[in-house]
């Protein structure tokens, strides 16, 4: 089963953390499933980009972007070559290291950080 690294974010996971990520499940359902909240408004349906992450590691293993994730993406907060929606990045077999951004387009969160 691929590894997830999660680099340290000051917020959702100050302390980093590495996760078993099953093939086929987006790296946000993982994500989640290990109380890691990453911001998800749109409920992982493709609608916002609350959760943006940089995949700094793997990044070529993930699914390919359909048009709908990468014109969202052109609305995300430090946006990079790399960059994914994770509720829409689906894990192959191959490690991954990811980043969340520190800022996202989503100013009124909806948990005081």
């Amino acid at each position: 089963m691929p590894q997830i690294v999660i680099l340290p974010h000051p917020v959702f996971c100050p302390d980093g953390a590495v996760l078993d990520g099953p093939a086929g499940k987006s790296i946000c359902d993982v994500l989640l499933d290990n109380d890691i909240d990453i911001e998800h408004a749109c409920d992982r349906v493709c609608a916002c980009t609350t959760c943006h992450v940089v995949v700094r590691e793997g990044f070529d293993s993930l699914n390919e972007q359909e048009e709908k994730e990468e014109d969202m993406l052109d609305k995300a907060w430090g946006l990079e070559p790399n960059s994914r929606l994770s509720c829409q990045a689906i894990i192959a077999d191959e490690d991954l290291v990811v980043e969340i951004p520190k800022y996202t387009i989503n100013h009124a969160a909806e948990k005081n950080h």
